[in-house]
């Protein structure tokens, strides 16, 4: 099969069909390409990364009900299929809705992942590119032009496509708790795409960073700027040494949970934006209310995340983190590396080829 549509009405492309296992992915050179509506922009796609939500969707992990994932999406709501997932895209704009200045065709953009607006009209809640609406998982997507950020950098499609989720999802962390220059912050599961974001995020702003990770990547994460490295295995009180912390950042969960509010410092802020070590946690309300500690479920991202994420990828402050490349075809070996939790950063798609 080509990998590359020659068709102008059609595209190569990555469907997904339904929930279930890799054998929902279905590899097409035949899919409609999209046309952009009047505040749109067409963005032919260089690549895009993978990431939790894509699978997490794929298998109906969101549905808390009785397994008819009628509520499997992102934001709650049923997935219509055939779906193109993909959230982590960058690429180049080539078309324009009539209400889009023509001088945007031909920007390099990032596309922020979390949208308010969809064909043209503004959403009652978040949608989540790649869930809700098609994403960056063929050769071509559209989006409202004010989610369509410019960007100037030397860096690769490939290593640009390992920031917008990840990136913007640990800096909405870090904005939502308004971590400070000279605070102490605890990051689990730093060494996957948003907890190492946010260890670099965290360093940039001038933080204490310390993070939860294994033996194999603590090295990793020393060099991105872990201050202090905290295995999973060790009980974190322990090794902070009656030394608390100002902020939480947990992607984790699980039966390590209440350590973490254990070690928060009076008035201290607990965010969280992940459950991949369980979903069930325990808590003791006297120390909730006696520590006077704040609690931030952080999804949909405030207004100045993704436009501050930008910024510092422009100025250099952050850099990628690419643990492994695939062609788009090969879209279920991507997720089964991603999924078995091996390396440090992000796995990336490679779409479009110059």
């Amino acid at each position: 099969m080509s990998t590359v549509s020659t068709r102008h009405d059609t595209m190569h492309g990555i469907y997904l069909t339904g929930h279930g296992g890799p054998e929902v992915l279905e590899v097409r050179d035949d899919i409609p390409r999209p046309v952009p509506g009047p505040r749109d922009v067409l963005v032919r796609v260089g690549a895009a990364g993978v990431n939790n939500t894509d699978i997490n969707t794929r298998l109906a992990w969101y549905s808390k009900g009785d397994g008819e994932a009628e509520d499997a999406s992102w934001s709650g709501q049923p997935i219509h299929f055939p779906r193109i997932q993909g959230a982590d895209i960058c690429g180049e704009i080539v078309a324009v809705g009539s209400d889009v200045s023509p001088a945007r065709i031909g920007e390099r953009v990032l596309i922020e992942p979390c949208l308010q607006e969809h064909d043209g009209k503004p959403l009652a809640s978040a949608w989540y590119i790649g869930a809700e609406c098609d994403g960056g998982f063929a050769e071509y997507t559209k989006v409202a032009a004010r989610h369509a950020h410019p960007i100037k950098s030397a860096l690769s499609d490939v290593e640009l496509a390992s920031f917008p989720c990840s990136y913007s999802t640990a800096e909405n962390l870090l904005t939502r708790t308004q971590l400070a220059k000279g605070e102490r912050v605890l990051i689990t599961g730093a060494s996957g795409g948003v907890g190492s974001a946010a260890v670099q995020l965290a360093k940039a702003r001038g933080a204490h960073v310390i993070a939860i990770t294994s033996a194999a990547k603590a090295e990793s994460l020393r060099k991105l700027g872990a201050d202090d490295i905290v295995l999973r295995d060790q009980v974190v009180a322990d090794v902070l040494d009656g030394h608390g912390v100002d902020v939480v950042v947990d992607l984790v969960g699980g039966p390590q949970w209440p350590q973490l509010l254990d070690v928060l410092k009076h008035k201290g802020r607990y965010a969280v934006a992940g459950a991949i070590g369980g979903e069930i946690v325990e808590l003791d309300l006297r120390t909730l209310y006696l520590k006077d500690l704040s609690f931030f479920g952080c999804t949909v991202l405030e207004p100045e995340v993704f436009p501050n994420l930008v910024r510092h990828i422009e100025q250099g402050n952050i850099k990628p983190l690419v643990a492994e490349t695939f062609a788009l075809a090969d879209i279920a070996t991507a997720q089964a590396v991603f999924q078995q939790k091996g390396h440090v950063g992000k796995v990336v798609l490679k779409v479009c080829q110059d």
